[in-house]
C-alpha cells in the first residue's frame, strides 16, 4: 500500500541533480511535491503538523523533570512510525538468538521464498535507529523486507541491546558479533561471503560505521559495503578539523523557518553528553566519545573501509555530519555515493509507504547490493 502516486518514484529516480559540497559530489533527490528551495516536502510537513497538533493536545505534567527510569520508556514509546509492507512477492521470515557477545540478541532474517534455494545471494545486516536507547526491529521490518525483494537478497535485522540498561560497548559488541556470526555461516544462510553489507539509520548508522571500522581493524570479517542513513558519527562535543555545525549552512525558506529550526535541527549540535539523554545514556565514561567506535569521524584513517552509501535528509541536524563523513571516506579513497533527500527530515526511513523517498532509498540500496 502506498499513499503517494508511483510517478513520485519516477521523479526521484530520474530528476536528480549533482552538486559539489566542498569537493564531495552530492546527489540531490528532488522533493516530488515541492520544487521551491528551502521548503519541506508537503507530505513530510503534513505528518509533522499532525504530530505537533497531537502533542500540543496532551496535557503536560507539572512538577520536576521525571527520573530517567520514567523518561526512557516515554521516549521509547514515542519512537517509530506506522508504515506499510510494499512487498509484491512472498518473503520468508526466520528468527534465531545469538549469545556470543555476552547478551541475548535476536536476529531476524528475511528473503524471497522463490529464491530460497539459490546460493551466494548478497546480504544486508541492518541496525535500527533509536538514539541507542530505543527504536525497534519492527519499525524497520518492512524496509528490510522490501530491500530483500528488490535485491533478491537475505536481509538480517539485529535486535541489539539498548542503553541505559546496556551502555557502550554492549550494542556495538552485539552488532559486531551478529555480523561475524553471519560471516562465519554464509553457506548455511546461502549468501556470498564477499557480498555482505552492513547498514543502519541514525544510531544504527553509527553502529554500521563503527562495525565497518572494527571489521577493518580486526580482519576477522569481510564487509563489502556500508549503508549509512543519516548517521550519527560524532558524539557529544567532539571536534574534527574542518567540521562545522551551523544552522546557517541549511537553506531554509522564511515560511518554514520556525518549524525547521525548532523541530528539525535539534540533532547533531555539538553539546556535552551530560545534556543529552540519548548519547548520555549510551556513554557512561565521557572519554569514550573520543573512541572511533563511538565517534567514527575521529578514526585515524578511513583508508581501506568498505564501499559506502551515505543518505541524508535536507532538514536534519545530522546532515552535516553525514556529508562530512562521506567526504572523509572519499578523501581516503573509499568508493562513496552520497544522497541528499530534499525536503525531508530525520527518520524518514520509518515512513515507508507514506513518503516516496523511503521506497526510492530501498531501490538505490538494492541496486548497489546487486552490483557488488
Amino acid at each position: 500500500m502506498r499513499k503517494y502516486d508511483e510517478k513520485a518514484i519516477e521523479k526521484l529516480q530520474k530528476q536528480t541533480k549533482v552538486i559539489d559540497n566542498n569537493g564531495l559530489e552530492v546527489i540531490l533527490k528532488p522533493s516530488p511535491g515541492e520544487d521551491r528551495p528551502g521548503y519541506l516536502d508537503p507530505i513530510e510537513l503534513e505528518i509533522m503538523m499532525s504530530a505537533a497538533q497531537n502533542s500540543s493536545s496532551q496535557e503536560e505534567m507539572p512538577g520536576a523533570t521525571p527520573p530517567i527510569d520514567v523518561t526512557i520508556p516515554i521516549i521509547r514509546d514515542s519512537m517509530g512510525f506506522p508504515n506499510y509492507n510494499l512487498n509484491t512477492v512472498e518473503i520468508h521470515t526466520k528468527y534465531e538468538e545469538l549469545t556470543g557477545s555476552g547478551n541475548t540478541v535476536g536476529l531476524w532474517r528475511y528473503y524471497p521464498r522463490k529464491s530460497e534455494k539459490v546460493k551466494n545471494k548478497p546480504a544486508l545486516v541492518f541496525f535500527h535507529g533509536g538514539g541507542w536507547i530505543g527504536g525497534s526491529v519492527y519499525t524497520v521490518e518492512n524496509f528490510c523486507k522490501l530491500i530483500a525483494e528488490l535485491a533478491d537478497a537475505v536481509v538480517f535485522n539485529v535486535d541489539y541491546s539498548l542503553a541505559p540498561e546496556k551502555p557502550f560497548p554492549n550494542g556495538l559488541n552485539d552488532n559486531y558479533y551478529a555480523v561475524k556470526h553471519i560471516y562465519d555461516n554464509t553457506e548455511a544462510y546461502g549468501i556470498d561471503p564477499n557480498k555482505i553489507s552492513v547498514g543502519g539509520d541514525s544510531a544504527g548508522g553509527n553502529y554500521a560505521a563503527a562495525v565497518s571500522l572494527k571489521s577493518k581493524d580486526l580482519g576477522d570479517t569481510k564487509i563489502a559495503m556500508q549503508v549509512l542513513i543519516y548517521p550519527a558519527v560524532a558524539i557529544g562535543d567532539v571536534k574534527v578539523e574542518g567540521y562545522e555545525w551551523n544552522d546557517d549552512l541549511f537553506e531554509i525558506s522564511e515560511e518554514h523557518k520556525d518549524i525547521i529550526k525548532n523541530g528539525c535541527l535539534v540533532l547533531g549540535k555539538p553539546e556535552k553528553i551530560e545534556g543529552d539523554i540519548m548519547s548520555g545514556s549510551y556513554i557512561t565514561n565521557n572519554e569514550d566519545i573520543y573512541n572511533p567506535y563511538v565517534s567514527p569521524m575521529l578514526a585515524k584513517s578511513h583508508k581501506g573501509l568498505p564501499k559506502a552509501i551515505v543518505a541524508v535528509a535536507e532538514f536534519d541536524g545530522l546532515r552535516l555530519q553525514g556529508e562530512f563523513y562521506a567526504k572523509q571516506l572519499k578523501d581516503a579513497g573509499v568508493d562513496t555515493t552520497c544522497y541528499r533527500y530534499k525536503g525531508m527530515t530525520h527518520a524518514f526511513v520509518d515512513k515507508l509507504g507514506h513518503v516516496a523517498q523511503t521506497e526510492d532509498l530501498c531501490i538505490e540500496i538494492a541496486k548497489a547490493m546487486k552490483e557488488l
